[in-house]
């Protein structure tokens, strides 16, 4: 499970940074302005840097997402169907958002508040023309409001681990650096072909598709060993006890009926044989007595 869930996330944030571009294009740009003095060569290694601290932030976050999950939701992962319904749910809920639905839109006013509250540090990492500098712009990019962020987060909270969690964020950062890093040529393209064919809205579809397969699987299964539980393990335990015992008895009474006839034929044997001895001793006397009459 946990390799379709990075696949899920690498797919969301790759085919979801279209929606992602119109926020991040800014700052990206601005990032851009402040190295404009810079060789190209250390340029590419300040933008490397700063998506390097931004994928750190992702996972980050992940980390603390994932151990949320896995401490607030603990009682309720005592049944083992309970964590693929939740995983079911989120994975619903983050393809109606990908497929446009706009859940996450207060929690994304709510981070605009947090992201105003760090402007004060955001002034501080520019110009960015050192490496420290585009490290902490990058780890100060990850706390940008984003609805798919947020998304990404949820599937996070039901990663099953910390580690998990920090490991899907990552992905999604990596999902996202095609788009970011691009060309303007090269994003346009990107934008035209991802929002003509409709990926996006077609991995949103698919997620939704996949939470229903994973709440229905076991919901299926339950169903259909419902009726073979410890009652019906029992019953068909005492089905086939009295099924041996039942064949037993035959067996049984079939060795008495088999040493029944043995008997009556040993004794059918014995009464032969005695009687054959009485007609022999019978001769014996008739012939005695005739010749005594003789």
């Amino acid at each position: 499970m946990t390799a379709a869930l990075l696949l899920a996330a690498l797919s969301m944030g790759f085919l979801g940074s279209p929606h992602c571009l119109g926020m991040c294009g800014g700052l990206v740009t601005a990032f851009g302005l402040s190295m404009k003095d810079t060789s190209p060569n250390k340029r590419r290694a300040l933008v490397a840097t700063y998506h390097l601290g931004r994928l750190t932030s992702y996972a980050f976050l992940g980390l603390l997402a994932g151990f949320i999950g896995t401490t607030a939701l603990a009682p309720f992962m005592t049944d083992n169907q309970l964590p693929r319904i939740l995983l079911g749910l989120v994975l619903l809920f983050v393809g109606m958002t990908m497929l446009g639905a706009p859940f996450l839109a207060k929690l994304e006013k709510l981070g605009m508040r947090f992201w105003q509250w760090l402007s004060p540090l955001r002034q501080k990492v520019f110009p960015l023309t050192t490496f420290p500098r585009a490290l902490a712009a990058g780890l100060l990019w990850g706390f940008l409001p984003c609805g798919l962020v947020y998304g990404a987060l949820l599937m996070a909270v039901v990663g099953h681990s910390a580690p998990t969690g920090a490991a899907l964020m990552f992905v999604f950062g990596l999902g996202t650096l095609p788009m970011l890093i691009a060309t303007h040529s090269t994003v346009n393209w990107l934008r035209h072909h991802i929002g003509r064919l409709r990926l996006r809205q077609m991995n949103g579809a698919l997620m939704m598709l996949s939470g229903v397969a994973v709440i229905a699987i076991p919901l299926a299964m339950s169903s259909m060993h419902g009726g073979h539980g410890h009652g019906g393990h029992a019953a068909m335990m005492d089905d086939s006890a009295a099924m041996t015992m039942d064949s037993d008895a035959h067996a049984m009474h079939q060795h008495h009926d088999m040493d029944s006839m043995n008997d009556d034929m040993t004794e059918m044997q014995h009464d032969g044989m005695q009687h054959t001895d009485m007609n022999h001793n019978n001769m014996d006397h008739s012939g005695h007595d005739m010749h005594a009459n003789h």
